[in-house]
Order: C-alpha cells, then structure tokens, then sequence
C-alpha cells in the first residue's frame, strides 16, 4: 500500500509537466509521418522505410525517451530533498523503484499504441501481430525506464537530461538498426550493436509484429536479460544511496 501511495504521487508529478510527456509521445509520431512520406518518393525497389520496419523500430526508439521522464522523475526529487525525507518511512529500496517504475508503464503503453495508430495510416495493417508487437515491447519498456531509474540515481538533473535525453536517444537510435541495416557498416559494428540490447529490441518487435515465432526467442532473452539486469542495478545504486 505504501508503494501504491507513492506511485500515485508520482503519477501526479508527471500530469503537473505534460510538456515532456507531450513531446515523448509527439516526436516519434511525427517520425513516422515525415519517414513514411519520404519512402512514398522513394523508388519501389528501394525497400528502405516501408512501414512494417519502420514501425517497430519507431516504437522502440520512442520507449527510449521514457528514461528522460523516469530519469527526471527521481534526480528531481533527489535534489529538492524531498527523497531524504521519505527515508525515515519503512519503504525498501525496491518498493521506492517500484514506485517510480510503476506510473511509466501505462505512458509507454499510450506511446506504443499512438505510434500503432499512426502507422495505420500509412499502411500498417491492424491484426494480430500488432498485439504481439505491443505485448513484446514490455522488456523494451522496462529496460528504457531501470536506465532512466539508474541515471536518475546516479546523477542530477542537468547530467540526467545529457545521459538520457542526448547520449541514450542517440545511441539507441544509432545501434538499433531502426532507420538502416546493421550489415552497412560491417560484421565488427553488427556484432557490438547486438551486444546491446537495443537491435536486439528492434528484432523482436519485428518478429512479433510478422508473427515470427521461431527467431524471436533468441533477442527477446537478451533484452530481458538486459531489463533485468539494468533494473536490479537501479535497486542497488538507489539502495547504497539510501545508505549514504
């Protein structure tokens, strides 16, 4: 209950700034119209931004902006102290992320589906491999919100706008394979960016959206491992900050 309580104070935080939330929501909405225009001036054998790619891969690179909200969220509350003062409460360090992870959820649903809504309109056939495409995203969702978490953590809210609102965007956007294939730069740079979580994000989005049930395990365990793996970390740096 008491993590229930101080999910809702964040909830209310994010209402009370709806410019960054609008702009998350916004700026992959509107990537999807100017790059789907493009590719209707495009050759038809130029098969570079058809919209059951760039759908996808739109959807992951705009979960990449809720670890700006999430990030914002907690580095805000540490350095108005307001944070320190919860401390004397019986909440845990998991109950503290859980709380701030928890109002993200239903934002990156919302972002998810709008940017679906959107490519409908350029072709994106509605059916059941869009469910499949919003149900896979949930790894992609908590991955991008332990880094905001993490950083939040970390870092205060100057350097958590730099980490998360310039460093993150561009590397997730630049490794993940949405607006070119990896294979155009080489084995050595496909091989590092699959090491990462964000192509293999992007795959399994494809996959799930084409109803490819047979490739899509293999990336949807590495970006669970990742999501994991960056949200126990959260927990632990937010853990020893408590401490301090």
């Amino acid at each position: 209950m008491r993590t229930f309580a101080f999910m809702k104070k964040n909830l209310k935080e994010l209402i009370r700034d709806p410019i960054t939330m609008i702009f998350g929501i916004g700026f992959p909405v509107v990537l999807i119209v100017l790059l789907s225009v493009m590719n209707m001036n495009i050759p038809a054998e130029v098969d570079m931004f058809s919209i059951s790619k760039l759908s996808p891969g739109i959807c992951v690179f705009g979960l990449s902006f809720i670890s700006l909200l999430s990030g914002l969220l907690i580095a805000t509350d540490r350095e108005s102290s307001f944070i320190t003062r919860l401390f004397i409460s019986p909440m845990r360090a998991g109950e503290f992320i859980l709380g701030y992870m928890l109002p993200m959820l239903p934002l990156s649903l919302a972002q998810t589906v709008v940017c679906v809504i959107t490519s409908m309109f350029f072709g994106l056939k509605l059916g059941v491999g869009v469910l499949f495409m919003i149900i896979f995203l949930f790894p992609t969702s908590l991955l991008f919100i332990g880094f905001g978490l993490l950083f939040g953590s970390l870092f205060n809210v100057k350097q958590v706008g730099g980490f998360c609102g310039a460093l993150l965007t561009n590397i997730s956007a630049w490794l993940s394979g949405t607006w070119f294939p990896l294979d155009l730069l080489g084995n050595g740079f496909k091989t590092v960016a699959y090491c990462l979580p964000f192509a293999n994000a992007v795959d399994v989005a494809r996959y799930a959206l084409a109803c490819n049930f047979t490739d899509i395990w293999k990336p949807f365990l590495i970006l669970t491992a990742y999501a994991v793996a960056v949200l126990a970390l959260s927990v632990f740096v937010f853990g020893k900050k408590m401490k301090k």
